[in-house]
């Protein structure tokens, strides 16, 4: 009896850790957090096991615009989007506004502008601006400058500004208790993992920049865009979001 108590367990143990391993297999990447009062999506994954790339045009050298014709043309090619986030700022022409490398080819040159003589600086040329970017070694951000005077061989990359979070500090630019607040969103490398966050709410930079420091523990983070330009889709979540000014530029995606 005593055998088969013990045979029984180490059967239950082993079950036990089949449906928990099952249900890490599936669990959805994207979840809800909240960080001093206000609420953010964050998605994470492993770049070394997750298939996550940089779409912008489809196969008529058209800008895809929007998360749903992405998921669509992927569909019709055997594959799934599991969410997709704005990949940073673009022109009218959804063209990206920086450096875009898709499978390896640089699409669009690194931009080192300064935005201008007068007036407000805008977010793309806040300093230092940066670029993520994916290698055979995994995920990382870079200022510019310095992934310029690198040039790693990434097969993807996408500059965006300003830099959130530079070897765990706070990009100094930002201001405590600051009236500049709307929505955001922001890549962060954390660890082994990437992460992006949503805020759902109207965030500052100091506040959005803390929740990738100090919540999700990411050593650099760069912010992707703001306002009406922040977007994610994410079926598990009924979420397909439409940028206000008919569409996207660079979408990063994870696919299955």
């Amino acid at each position: 009896m005593t055998s088969l108590k013990h045979a029984l367990l180490a059967a239950a143990v082993l079950l036990a850790a089949a449906v928990a391993s099952l249900q890490q297999a599936h669990a959805e990447p994207c979840a809800p957090q909240t960080f001093e009062g206000a609420d953010y999506i964050v998605c994470t994954m492993d770049p070394d096991k997750a298939d996550l790339r940089l779409f912008w045009k489809n196969a008529n050298g058209e800008p895809y615009r929007y998360f749903s014709s992405l998921a669509e043309a992927l569909q019709a090619g055997g594959r799934k989007l599991v969410f997709a986030v704005n990949a940073g700022m673009y022109r009218l022409d959804f063209s990206p506004l920086g450096l875009y490398v898709e499978n390896g080819k640089e699409l669009k040159p690194a931009n080192t502008r300064t935005g201008g003589a007068t007036g407000a600086v805008p977010n793309f040329y806040k300093k230092p601006n940066g670029v993520f970017f994916l290698d055979k070694d995994g995920a990382k951000i870079l200022p510019t400058d310095e992934f310029l005077k690198r040039r790693p061989a990434a097969r993807f990359a996408t500059q965006s500004g300003p830099m959130l979070v530079i070897s765990g500090a706070l990009n100094p630019i930002f201001i405590p208790g600051s009236t500049d607040r709307t929505r955001r969103g922001g890549v962060g490398i954390c660890g082994g993992a990437v992460r992006f966050a949503i805020s759902e709410d109207a965030v500052s930079f100091h506040d959005f920049a803390r929740v990738f420091r100090d919540q999700l523990q990411c050593s650099d983070a760069l912010f992707l865009d703001g306002g009406h330009g922040v977007g994610l889709y994410d079926p598990a979540l009924g979420r397909d979001d439409r940028s206000w000014h008919g569409g996207y530029g660079p979408i990063l995606g994870l696919v299955e």
